[in-house]
Order: C-alpha cells, then sequence, then structure tokens
C-alpha cells in the first residue's frame, strides 16, 4: 500500500481553542522533515517550535468508515 506523510502543526491554547494547521502531504517522513526545517522559524511557529507532527497515512484506503451526527449547530 502506499503511504504518504501529512504534516500537521497543532496548538492547545489556554483559552481552549486549537489551532490545527495542515502543512502539507509529502512522498516520505524525510521530506515532512525538511519541511518543518524551513518553517520552524517562521512567525508564530517559533514561538511553538513542538507543535509539528508528522502522520503516515495509507493511499487508497476508507479512513472514515462511520456515519456522522447531524446537530442543529452543524448545519
Amino acid at each position: 500500500m502506499d503511504t504518504v506523510h501529512l504534516l500537521w502543526y497543532v496548538h492547545e491554547w489556554a483559552e481552549g481553542e486549537d489551532t490545527e494547521l495542515l502543512i502539507g502531504v509529502y512522498r516520505t517522513e524525510a521530506d515532512a522533515k525538511d519541511a518543518i526545517g524551513r518553517l520552524k522559524d517562521q512567525p508564530g511557529f517559533e514561538a511553538y517550535p513542538d507543535g509539528f507532527m508528522i502522520a503516515p497515512y495509507d493511499l487508497g484506503k476508507d479512513h472514515w468508515t462511520k456515519g456522522f451526527a447531524i446537530t442543529k449547530t452543524s448545519r
């Protein structure tokens, strides 16, 4: 199975809101690490450098296999 690597930046703020950014999708983990090297000194990222996360992601596979609930707030 083919796998790509998702590079996320996640930061939890004291006020309860989270920042979740999908930075990019890379062919290899090394490519994702190179992207961290390019971004870690940019504004915002430099203050919270531990927020980068790399997640392998299989292609050609269903990743969400259940339905979801509709509520008034999700419409």
